[in-house]
């Protein structure tokens, strides 16, 4: 059965042993060797300086896509979902994050279903959320301002200040027109800009400009 075996295979087999046995060519191991230094210098770039890109990137991309489903959700049930943009001292510096809400009996709250979709999000460090909203002065609002009202009172009748989001998608398919722009605090370049309509057609864009694919959709 070996010899059989040996037979098949001719001249084909005899140049494959001969190959093996010859080894990498010099070329070969050249062009091995760079591929390995390339692959090696792009790991250490990306765990460096590109693990907070990614981690950027998701959270950006989290948003829009929580979005769309908060808003589907608004219509299916009836209730209104909102957006809340929160910045929170830590460090010495400021650390921006944004979190959902849902429009209960008594107000608004953290929704009662979907927690692990509603969760909140911290941006990485270093990174400033900036939020825009259509036809409001931008000296009416900020990400840390808690609105209050006389109904707003805890157990010990002193008041206290009630959650309000900064965007609302109703019930109606409708949603509070505006955008967000992601900001590096240290030059503050534009990394990122979320900008949507009244009926929530969001869009995301890379420093703020449109990429190829979305200019041809």
């Amino acid at each position: 059965m070996r010899k059989l075996a040996v037979a098949l295979t001719g001249r084909s087999g005899n140049a494959t042993v001969s190959r093996r046995q010859r080894g990498f060519s010099l070329l070969e191991l050249m062009a091995a060797l760079v591929v390995i230094v390339m692959v090696t210098t792009l790991v250490n770039f990306t765990v460096s300086s590109g693990g907070q890109d990614v981690q950027l990137q998701a959270a950006v991309h989290n948003l829009v896509d929580v979005a769309s489903y908060a808003l589907d959700e608004a219509q299916m049930s009836g209730v209104d979902y909102g957006l809340l943009l929160e910045e929170e001292p830590e460090a010495g510096a400021t650390r921006y994050s944004y979190r959902w809400l849902e429009h209960q009996p008594d107000g608004w709250a953290d929704p009662l279903s979907g927690k692990e979709v509603f969760a909140k999000v911290t941006m990485p460090p270093g990174i400033a959320l900036e939020l825009e909203l259509e036809d409001a002065p931008e000296d009416e609002f900020s990400l840390d301002d808690k609105k209050k009202n006389d109904d707003d009172l805890n157990d010990d009748g002193q008041e206290e200040a009630a959650i309000h989001p900064q965007v609302v998608l109703y019930a109606s398919g409708e949603t509070t027109v505006g955008a967000i722009n992601v900001r590096r605090v240290e030059d503050d370049e534009l990394l990122w800009r979320i900008q949507w309509d009244l009926l929530g057609r969001f869009e995301v864009l890379l420093r703020g400009e449109a990429t190829e694919e979305a200019e041809e959709e």
